[in-house]
């Protein structure tokens, strides 16, 4: 068995011992949503405008027990969905899940990322959350599911942050190393784990960070187990992060969840030291915010995309007179003049705005010079709007 096998049936074992993420099955849709399993959604924030085609072909990569599959197939109503894992007993779990909620248009395989060739056809949209980080290679399985992706689709990525997870990394250690020849058994280890939390006196550094951020997840053993007993994790930091991303060949459009990484959220209120920093490169300014706010960075979850790819920033006025609007299908709330954004963050609209948008529902293919003349609405209010997010434009033909 090469390392790599080895890492992969390791990974595979803990997974058929705790399948993972441990949700209840439902027998109905899954309540709720996450916008970045949501094509429309997901293209709009990467390109700034609505995609053409919805009829697209969806790869959840290191599907696990089948969670974000099925909110894939149910937020995506017109797509096709493949789901992999290599852990069979999760992927029992993953079927189970989607069959009793009618997430029919899904077929699952036993594939690990490095297999990925063996499906047919490339993929407009690839989820790969919180697996590549778990693997022997994870340049190799970028490289994999980039080959994979459609000219101008768009992958998903999630890792571990070393940063915001230290605490993570000791106790991982301090298990392993009392573990010993037991390593690999991984009941054993979540009940040593537990012992060990347990047995620690209160001040201790490592009990005070799992009661401030990870306890509530980790009352289920399944949860424990990925955090403190896995068999292979790589954590990353802002240039490992961006190294792997140059391995993939594809282009970086940015983090998905920007407002974690604005240096303003930070020193905003001095304008001297944000003076100082408009001239820090991309790489640079991202490194400052993660040293900054250190415990924050517990993970990096970003897009990119196969070229070519086309990106509208809506600047011309009469390009933008000619598009059509609608609602952000992942408003939640609506029709109020409170309800919780894309990102589910409560917003507030003033009485022009929710006219705006009723009139966007109204007619879901008037021009937006159209829509404007009948609201009395501005170009700049279009623009706010559309900088929330809580409009999405077609563009002109």
């Amino acid at each position: 068995m090469t390392d790599s096998n080895a890492v992969s049936a390791a990974v595979a074992k803990l997974y058929d011992t705790y399948p993972f993420p441990p949700e209840p099955f439902l027998d109905e849709p899954p309540p709720g949503y996450n916008w970045r399993w949501n094509w429309i959604s997901a293209f709009n924030f990467c390109a700034g405008y609505k995609p053409e085609r919805q009829d697209i072909n969806i790869l959840d990569a290191g599907c696990g027990s089948g969670v974000s599959t099925e909110y894939l197939v149910h937020l995506n109503p017109q797509a096709q969905v493949t789901g992999i894992d290599l852990s069979g007993g999760a992927l029992e779990v993953a079927r189970e899940r989607c069959q009793r909620s009618g997430a029919d248009r899904v077929q699952f395989r036993h594939l690990s990322l490095f297999d990925v060739d063996q499906l047919p056809g490339e993929f407009d949209l690839i989820n790969c959350v919180g697996v590549l980080h778990h693997t022997a290679d994870p340049k190799g399985g970028i490289q994999a599911l980039a080959q994979k992706l459609a000219p101008g689709g768009l992958l998903h990525i999630f890792v571990y942050g070393e940063l915001g997870r230290w605490e993570i990394k000791l106790m991982q250690e301090a298990i392993a190393l009392l573990q010993g020849d037991r390593r690999g058994d991984y009941t054993d280890g979540v009940q040593l784990g537990r012992q060990l939390f347990q047995a620690l006196p209160d001040h201790s550094a490592l009990v005070r960070r799992e009661k401030e951020r990870w306890a509530l997840e980790n009352q289920r053993d399944e949860c424990f187990a990925d955090m403190y007993v896995h068999p292979q994790e790589i954590d990353y930091n802002i240039r490992t992060v961006f190294e792997l991303i140059a391995a993939s060949g594809l282009s970086f459009l940015g983090f998905s969840n920007p407002h974690l990484w604005s240096l303003d959220r930070l020193v905003g209120q001095a304008p001297h030291l944000m003076e100082r920093a408009k001239d820090l490169s991309e790489l640079d300014y991202y490194r400052l915010v993660e040293i900054l706010d250190p415990g924050s960075i517990s993970h990096y979850e970003f897009f990119l995309a196969k070229p070519p790819f086309e990106r509208e920033d809506w600047t011309e006025d009469a390009r933008l007179l000619e598009a059509t609007a609608e609602l952000n299908p992942c408003n939640s709330g609506w029709p109020s003049q409170s309800f919780f954004n894309y990102d589910y963050q409560l917003i507030k609209i003033d009485p022009a705005q929710f006219k705006f948008m009723k009139a966007c529902e109204a007619a879901p293919n008037a021009k937006i010079e159209q829509l404007i003349e009948e609201t009395q609405f501005s170009l700049s209010q279009v623009r706010s709007l559309l900088d929330q997010q809580i409009i999405i434009l077609s563009r002109p033909h």
